[in-house]
């Protein structure tokens, strides 16, 4: 039995580019709104910001929107990553085409 090498063979149907980021934004935005509200409950941006850059001029709103973006950013890379090691490996080991 030869097997056809000329078009790649998956399990499953590749996911539309649009599903794939959605997989990746929806829930790291999520988790970015819940570690802000429990990061800054505790924390003031105002103190945070006399600690560590007492000369910029910042806001209170302008530190959570900061802080919200640093977890955003933070969880879309724990998901993307997950991602990642996720995808289905048939896409990756296949057989190698006989040789001639």
């Amino acid at each position: 039995m030869s097997q056809d090498f000329s078009e790649p063979r998956f399990d499953h149907p590749p996911r539309p580019l649009a599903q794939r980021v959605g997989a990746i934004v929806w829930p790291s935005f999520f988790a970015a709104g819940v570690a802000t509200m429990v990061f800054f409950a505790f924390v003031d941006p105002l103190a945070l910001r006399d600690m560590t850059f007492p000369d910029l001029p910042l806001t209170r709103e302008l530190g959570y929107t900061i802080g919200f973006f640093m977890f955003w950013l933070a969880t879309a890379s724990s998901s993307l990553f997950t991602w990642i090691l996720l995808r289905p490996s048939s896409r990756f080991n296949r057989a190698l085409p006989p040789e001639n």
